[in-house]
């Protein structure tokens, strides 16, 4: 019998994105932090587990040494809705095989990478089960496998689902492993689970194959993030549920003093957190149950940072599609549940009505909360007239003056288990061309005119982490739900975090000069950016330094450059955390 305390474990998270759970960089999803919790309360101690990214090992081949020499090496991963990703590059299947054949010790694979893999982790795609050479496969959870491998002292385990007991434990216990995370301390942000589960049952969803929804309490997950508080940890995703409303309730009803709870219990255990945001918001919920989800939703908007986006899942505006997939919402629906989120959250901080969207050009921060919308291509039932009802669905929100933060367009993935299992992806692969214009017109006509909505001219996004280099700019992020890609004019130093002024709009990203903007010290790149400016002026500015004030400078101008710019030491914009 093997003690568990003379046991070397190595954790690989190759990363996850299910449609109620994200892990890629700057992330970290639930799995590797409740699967050290599970082996530490088998009696693991914490020294002897080692986690690394899927990216670490692929940037320093020496890690690989702790694949290779550990008892147990657990790998947890799998995508189950296809992305785009730029912190960090979710692991292939060749290299989740790879990771078991150099493991020398047990090997145990898990997460949603059970549900199915796919040649790759793209749209369009038939994904089947696969063992890739594993010793072990977790059909039910994980981290239940991982504490029953290591109890039997690795000789096997039952395929079960962990209990709530056993999940408070774990998921306090596990905090400690974020400290090995390569993004610690200052560019991570904390998958939180608040629920799992489905009430609902859409036809290409796997969240239901987790069964009903089972709801943490609010003063589990409050321990929670204490304990990860306690471990550097300063960026918070409420993003691991199907619906944020119906936490504390009955799966559909809000309950909107459990929501209190939570996020109250949350500031106060870490009072000086970054970022504290949500994702999935079902529009269903403020459909059928009105009055109380808009209480729910000013609870939130409360206590979030300022960014925070409500993923809508809409799926499709086509009626025939919505029928032939069990879709919960028609489009006049979630207009409404559209309308109800910017009413009641889309404020800015520093406005004093702190209801309805504030749309006006003299917004200096983004948005409390606002609604994101999930099309889904391929489904049953698609036509060419799919693709223009959710069209006309994007207009309408855009010509009634409201706000969305971001619209994610994807095609399916057919997994075995949903309803579309036996259609796959073929739909999906007929319609590629179709989708690709389509997809492309959205991007013209709907996103850039609603990123100017969203963030007008001088709207200030602080603690931009600055990620990479192209075509002569620097590009970054903001941590959050859905961040905003920034770029900068200029190469800056990576890795470092600069305060944004927004200038300029690309259909899903913008151009930002630091702010404020010190026009002693600026470049003519930056300068020229400032809109209003152009090469002339900015040259001009340039050529007449030293100013002695931002009066002279604006001088002659009909541009406001107070809004992005000074002479010397100004004020620093809000804190995020606001």
């Amino acid at each position: 019998m093997t003690d568990p305390g003379d046991l070397a474990v190595t954790v690989v998270d190759g990363y996850v994105d299910e449609p109620a759970h994200f892990g890629v960089p700057p992330y970290v999803s639930t799995y590797p932090r409740f699967t050290a919790g599970a082996l530490v309360d088998a009696g693991v101690p914490e020294s002897n587990v080692t986690y690394h990214t899927i990216d670490e090992l692929r940037d320093d081949r020496r890690r690989w040494a702790d694949v290779a020499d550990a008892d147990l090496m657990v790998y947890v991963g799998g995508m189950t809705v296809p992305g785009s990703y730029v912190g960090g590059t979710p692991a292939e299947p060749e290299e989740v095989r790879e990771l078991a054949w150099t493991a020398e010790g047990t090997t145990l694979l898990g997460g949603p990478v059970r549900f199915g893999v796919g040649e790759r982790n793209e749209g369009a795609s038939d994904m089947e089960r696969r063992d890739l050479d594993y010793d072990f496969v977790a059909k039910g959870d994980v981290e239940a496998a991982a504490h029953d491998l290591v109890a039997s002292g690795l000789e096997g385990f039952g395929d079960r689902m962990r209990d709530v007991s056993e999940l408070d434990r774990w998921a306090e216990a596990g905090a400690f492993v974020v400290e090995q995370h390569p993004n610690h301390p200052d560019y991570l942000i904390c998958e939180l689970e608040t629920s799992r589960g489905c009430a609902y049952r859409c036809s290409f969803c796997t969240e239901p194959l987790y069964g009903d929804p089972s709801f943490r309490t609010a003063d589990s997950v409050v321990r929670e993030v204490d304990a990860l508080s306690d471990r550097g940890a300063r960026h918070f995703r409420l993003g691991r549920q199907a619906d944020i409303l119906a936490f504390g309730g009955d799966g559909e009803a809000p309950n909107p003093d459990a929501l209190r709870r939570l996020y109250g219990g949350i500031r106060e255990v870490a009072p000086d957190l970054g970022t504290l945001h949500l994702d999935n918001m079902n529009p269903v919920t403020i459909v059928e149950y009105p009055e109380a989800s808009r209480e729910g939703i000013r609870v939130i908007a409360e206590h979030n940072t300022a960014g925070d986006t409500a993923a809508f899942g809409l799926e499709s505006a086509d009626p025939v599609v919505q029928a032939e997939n069990s879709l919960l919402v028609t489009a006049d629906e979630c207009l409404e549940a559209v309308r109800v989120v910017n009413e009641e959250a889309g404020w800015r901080p520093g406005d004093d009505s702190r209801r309805g969207p504030s749309t006006g050009d003299d917004a200096d921060r983004l948005p409390k909360l606002l609604p994101g919308i999930n099309l889904v291509h391929g489904l049953m039932g698609e036509r060419e007239e799919t693709f223009a009802h959710n069209k006309r669905f994007l207009h309408r929100v855009y010509d009634e003056g409201l706000m969305l933060r971001r619209v994610n367009i994807r095609q399916v993935m057919a997994f075995d288990g949903t309803e579309m299992s036996e259609v796959g992806a073929d739909i999906a692969k007929d319609h590629k061309k179709l989708f690709k214009r389509y997809k492309r017109e959205v991007r013209e006509e709907i996103d850039r005119p609603m990123l100017r909505r969203v963030a007008p001219p001088g709207t200030v996004l602080p603690d931009v982490h600055l990620e990479y280099h192209q075509d002569g700019r620097t590009f970054g992020r903001q941590l959050g739900t859905y961040p905003l890609l920034v770029g900068v004019p200029g190469e800056r130093p990576l890795g470092e975090t600069v305060d944004v002024a927004v200038v300029d709009y690309g259909f899903r990203s913008v151009t930002g000069v630091p702010f404020p903007l010190d026009v002693n010290e600026a470049s003519l790149e930056e300068l020229t950016a400032v809109p209003g400016l152009g090469s002339g002026r900015a040259g001009d500015i340039v050529v007449g330094r030293p100013h002695e004030s931002i009066e002279e400078v604006d001088a002659g101008l009909d541009v406001d450059l107070s809004r992005f710019a000074t002479v010397g030491d100004a004020p620093s914009p809000p804190p995020a955390s606001e």
